[in-house]
């Protein structure tokens, strides 16, 4: 393994590369970690400060779909929490549903971390349609509970949370407060209530965009319209799918990936070991790495990243974000194809002049 500085503070919740400290850092990192910590409260993914590129844009999916908008942050925040029900990120549960808390809707906060139907039953509609974006073709995701105009905003917004989901778990697992199911509750409505004046402000869609000049994109998604969302999500999506020039045969893991159905896969063998077998020999430390990501990053142990690493001596920290980033693009690019079904393209809203 490559020498390590001496341990910060900002690193001891990261696992496996070195982020950038906010005191240290410049250019774009810098322009995230201050924006993302005026608008959240703390700087936003610095497990992915290695990879400036793909930093900036996952902050600005992320921003433009789920902080900024007309949907209510809480509903949204909601989502993004049952996402990471689904995707088992204790990190990710936390932290939304303190901004559940931080937006007002306690009930909704304690219905979502503990498993609970919400006692509202639009959000309970949401809740439950957002859990079921893990499982492509499940019954739950034919009627969207949200009208067609705010369909960039919800659908970025579990989108992403797919993404964050699968890099936390991979980099910075374990929860973000105390595990003690006494102390959890508790401890959230805590951290909403120390948020809460920065959460309830409104916030000016596309104010993240000047962070991507300049970065790379490729088409913007037909269910984000004419929104922020739109040319946020084309650049993040183009610096994840970086990540496959890492492998010799990407294809392995999109094809491994193409008749995934969101199940957590068996500890030992099944379609994840089959898929590693069948990759040429020199790729399969980043196949395995790669669809670890995508199916079940919380996973990834040590020797996994070092059987990747020995491989490729010349790789730094951007490499291995840029890899783990492959494969979780891989898999939001399955949860999309589930979500954004022929239903959901026929009610898209008409394009319409970009809101400024």
């Amino acid at each position: 393994m490559p020498d390590r500085p001496p341990e910060r503070i900002v690193d001891r919740m990261v696992r496996f590369v070195t982020p950038v400290p906010r005191r240290e850092a410049d250019g774009l990192v810098a322009a995230v970690y201050a924006q993302s910590a005026d608008e959240l409260g703390a700087a936003f993914g610095p497990h992915l400060s290695p990879a400036p590129d793909l930093h900036a844009a996952a902050w600005a999916a992320l921003r433009e779909s789920q902080v900024a908008g007309r949907a209510p942050r809480s509903r949204k925040e909601a989502a993004a929490a049952a996402v990471a029900v689904a995707n088992a990120c204790p990190f990710c549960v936390d932290a939304h549903t303190a901004l559940v808390h931080a937006a007002g809707a306690h009930r909704l906060a304690d219905a979502v971390s503990r498993g609970q139907v919400p006692p509202d039953p639009d959000d309970a509609a949401l809740v439950a349609w957002a859990a079921a974006t893990r499982t492509p073709g499940d019954p739950a995701l034919r009627t969207p509970p949200f009208p067609a105009q705010l369909m960039p905003e919800y659908v970025g917004t579990v989108l992403v949370n797919h993404f964050v989901n699968r890099m936390t778990d991979a980099l910075r697992p374990g929860p973000l407060l105390p595990a003690n199911r006494l102390l959890s509750g508790p401890a959230r409505r805590l951290a909403g209530l120390l948020l809460a004046r920065r959460v309830r402000r409104a916030r000016r869609p596309g104010e993240s965009l000047p962070l991507l000049a300049g970065l790379p994109a490729g088409p913007v998604p037909d269910w984000a319209a004419d929104e922020p969302v739109g040319p946020a999500f084309a650049a993040f999506r183009h610096a994840a799918r970086s990540g496959a020039a890492l492998l010799g045969d990407p294809f392995a893991v999109r094809n491994a990936l193409s008749t995934w159905d969101g199940t957590h896969p068996p500890l030992a063998g099944g379609w994840l070991a089959d898929a590693v077998a069948a990759a040429p020999a020199a790729d399969r430390p980043g196949v395995r790495l790669a669809l670890l990501a995508a199916a079940a990053p919380y996973r990834i142990t040590e020797a996994d990243v070092e059987a990747w690493r020995s491989g490729h001596p010349g790789q730094d920290d951007a490499g291995l974000v840029r890899l783990l980033a492959f494969g979780a693009i891989a898999a939001v690019e399955r949860v999309e194809a589930g979500v954004t079904d022929p239903w959901l393209r026929r009610t898209a809203p008409s394009r319409s002049p970009r809101r400024t």
